[in-house]
Parts: structure tokens; C-alpha cells; sequence
């Protein structure tokens, strides 16, 4: 096995993920490509544009009103979406040089980071090339009833090499439990 892909979010099931797939490359003395995927852009995207008149201090008189809000519209969003790229990294960071730094020993780790991607449509693209795609069963998405997140549930269904989909510890006992 020559590489191993796992996506990454905040969330535990991903943790978990990442721990499995570091097991199993090691195991398979593959290497570990590690990813995270988020849209920037929607992040960073404006919720409305105000007219010119509803701008404090901007009545103009019917005269062409100035670019200015327009450039401070768009150096605000380039600045914000510089944060959530340093939020990316720092979360992979923390993840691989933090809270996993002994299970990575002794495993070719490389780390991803794709802006403006959708998470999904980002790792079934790179199970073009990978041997093993690896995933937490849930995410950060807010329907945690569910068994499989957004994600997970596409790559299962699209991605091109198989799939690995690691349960959250909550679902795992409550799997172990019968119903009464």
C-alpha cells in the first residue's frame, strides 16, 4: 500500500480517523496524506451590501458614489480569509504535531490544506490516487442524530478506491448496548 488518505475537520470523529489511518500506514509502511478541506470563499462572503445611501456620512447628492466600502469590502475579506487559512493550518498543526506527535512517529505524514474546496468533492478527487481513504463517521455538521455525516457518506458512495469510515465512540457503544 503506497498511500493512505484521511480527511480532517475539529471534530472527534476526525481525531479517531486520523489515529486509525496513522496505525494502519505505519502498519503498511504507507504514506499518510492528511487533508483538510473548507470554503473559504462562503466564509468570507459579505451577508448584504447596503446601498450608498444607507451608509452613514455617504449622501452624495446623486453624484457617483466612491469605490472606498468596496475596497474596504474586499481587503476585510482577503484579511478574513487569510485567518481561516492560518486556522487550517494551526488545526492540522495541532492535530500532528500536538495531540498525535507519538502515533506519527515512524510514518511519511504529508499534510494538505485545500481552500474552497468542498470536503467531499476534495477527497473523492484524491482517492484518484490514493490506496485507502479514511474518515470520521461524523463531523462538525449539526444533525448529530445521524450515523454518517454529509462526507462521509458521499466519499463512501463515490470515492474511488476503498473507504475506511471510523464510528464516534458514542455510536460504537451504542451499538454494543441492546435495545431494552
Amino acid at each position: 500500500m503506497a498511500k493512505i488518505v484521511v480527511g480532517v475537520d475539529a471534530s472527534p470523529c476526525a481525531l479517531q480517523a486520523l489515529t486509525w489511518a496513522a496505525d494502519e500506514a505505519r502498519l503498511r509502511l504507507a504514506t499518510l496524506e492528511v487533508v483538510h478541506a473548507y470554503h473559504g470563499q462562503a466564509l468570507a462572503a459579505p451577508l448584504y451590501f447596503p446601498s450608498q445611501e444607507a451608509l452613514p456620512g455617504r449622501a452624495t447628492g446623486g453624484q457617483q458614489p466612491p469605490d472606498e466600502p468596496l475596497a474596504e469590502s474586499s481587503e476585510q475579506r482577503a484579511e478574513f480569509q487569510a485567518a481561516v487559512r492560518r486556522q487550517a493550518e494551526d488545526l492540522l498543526d495541532g492535530l500532528l504535531l500536538g495531540e498525535l506527535r507519538e502515533s506519527l512517529e515512524d510514518v511519511d505524514v504529508r499534510r494538505t490544506v485545500l481552500e474552497d474546496r468542498n470536503p467531499a468533492e476534495a477527497l473523492v478527487e484524491l482517492s484518484d490516487d490514493a490506496d485507502l481513504l479514511v474518515v470520521g463517521s461524523r463531523g462538525r455538521g449539526g444533525f448529530s442524530s445521524l450515523l454518517l455525516g454529509s462526507v462521509s457518506h458521499a466519499v463512501v458512495l463515490h470515492a474511488r478506491c476503498p473507504v475506511v469510515v471510523i464510528p464516534s465512540r458514542t455510536a460504537e457503544r451504542k451499538a454494543l448496548v441492546p435495545p431494552v
